[in-house]
């Protein structure tokens, strides 16, 4: 497939993440929104393609039935999704989950840990077909922005669900910052659950809050040392 399709179509993801102020400091921060009954909030789906499920929060807990999926977010993190979303272009991309360790916009001396989920059409990646194909445009941001690959797409464990996980980490002074992105391909959309943290098992602990509704075996998965 070639990424060149794809120099102009950063995933909303990846922009998401690799924020300005990849640190934070501790201060105060608000709660994570929560709602028992209702959708995060409105938007238009791409066309031609069913509307998916914004999701629910509930006792900081998200839940997509459209996709099939919960993530578990840490407690005492902040949640950023209207934010995001309203950074978007809700005709092709998505914001559904967006929660950071410390506000994203405060500056410091830790790794600011998230976890951003997004979909988005797959008709805004012609060719595309598989989640594999989606590391070639995530990739070349990711590195755009001084990331290394530690890990090249490898097969994810996800039930059910066919997920391909990469891996990639930054130096940040006397820090290393830790990117870990899953991506699955389902109802006409590209989903990409990433998570960023100070270090890999941090990484991995986080994607292990990842849960299908369908049930899913271990997601741990040998990686390069």
């Amino acid at each position: 497939m070639d990424c060149r399709l794809y120099r102009t179509k950063y995933s909303i993801a990846i922009l998401t993440l690799l924020l300005p102020n990849p640190l934070a400091t501790p201060q105060a921060s608000n709660p994570v929104r929560q709602s028992s009954s209702k959708s995060s909030t409105k938007s238009s789906a791409p066309a031609k393609t069913s509307a998916p499920d914004l999701g629910t929060m509930t006792d900081s807990t998200y839940r997509n039935t459209f996709f099939g999926f919960s993530y578990k977010i840490p407690f005492g993190w902040v949640e950023r999704t209207e934010d995001m979303r309203e950074e978007g272009d809700a005709g092709k991309s998505l914001v559904l989950l967006a929660a950071f360790e410390r506000p994203p916009e405060a500056t410091g001396n830790t790794v600011n840990s998230a976890v951003v989920i997004a979909a988005e059409s797959v008709s805004t990646y012609p060719g595309l077909k598989t989640a594999a194909d989606y590391f070639g445009p995530l990739s070349e941001v990711t590195l755009s922005k001084g990331f290394k690959v530690v890990n090249e797409p490898f097969d994810f464990s996800g039930g059910a669900n066919q997920l391909v996980r990469g891996d990639f980490s930054k130096e940040v002074g006397t820090l290393t910052m830790h990117q870990s992105s899953v991506v699955l391909v389902k109802k006409g959309y590209v989903v990409s659950f990433t998570v960023i943290g100070g270090s890999e098992d941090e990484v991995d602990g986080l994607l292990e809050k990842l849960s299908f509704t369908a049930g899913s075996a271990s997601r741990k998965n040998p990686k390069s040392k």
